[in-house]
């Protein structure tokens, strides 16, 4: 699968178990909405790696156990301005999320049991907000900040990167790297 455009609308519900989605994207100004109910299923995407991948919106809802992710937005070339979202029910799954974007919002919520989330955010202003209701989670959280965008309406004068968590969880574990471009901290 091959996506490419601007100002997209892109629905995906998937029901069912051991459906696969892969594929690279490259469209600015574009809104994302993955419904996903089921076991087993397996998404490797990557959005703007061989392209522009401005102004994108990401909603995930997920239902389900034993999933595995493979997120990347940016890497290559321009990804400003991302607002993802992730809602997940389920035990088990498996996140590897890239976010390779100036000025980004990062939310998640997950309530389940034994998932693993290991998330990159890098360049520009960060925010990452964290809400985690389950026990023997292995979460690793890393921002390196970057640059600021430039343009219209820009109120970033030094990029931050901001981690927000609320945990109810036994024998979890959660380790955050936050470094600047040039320092480790």
């Amino acid at each position: 699968m091959t996506i490419t455009g601007a100002t997209l609308d892109i629905n995906v519900d998937m029901i069912g178990n051991q459906n696969l989605l892969f594929g690279p994207v490259v469209a600015d100004s574009s809104d994302y909405d993955l419904i996903i109910t089921g076991d087993s299923n397996e998404i490797d995407w990557n959005i703007g790696d061989t392209g522009s991948a401005d102004d994108s919106s990401i909603q995930f809802t997920i239902t389900g156990d034993s999933n595995t992710f493979d997120l990347d937005q940016g890497f290559a070339l321009s990804a400003e301005r991302l607002d993802a979202d992730l809602v997940l029910v389920g035990n088990s799954n498996v996140f590897d999320v890239d976010w390779e974007s100036d000025d980004l919002v990062w939310n998640f919520d997950i309530t389940g049991d034994s998932n693993n989330v290991n998330t990159l955010q890098k360049d520009g202003e960060q925010e990452l907000n964290l809400e985690l209701t389950g026990d023997s989670a292995d979460i690793d959280i890393n921002q390196i900040s970057g640059t600021c965008v430039s343009g219209a309406g820009n109120s970033c004068a030094t990029p931050n990167a901001h981690i927000t968590l609320d945990i109810t969880s036994d024998n979890s574990v959660i380790q955050i790297n936050q470094k600047d471009s040039a320092n480790d901290s």
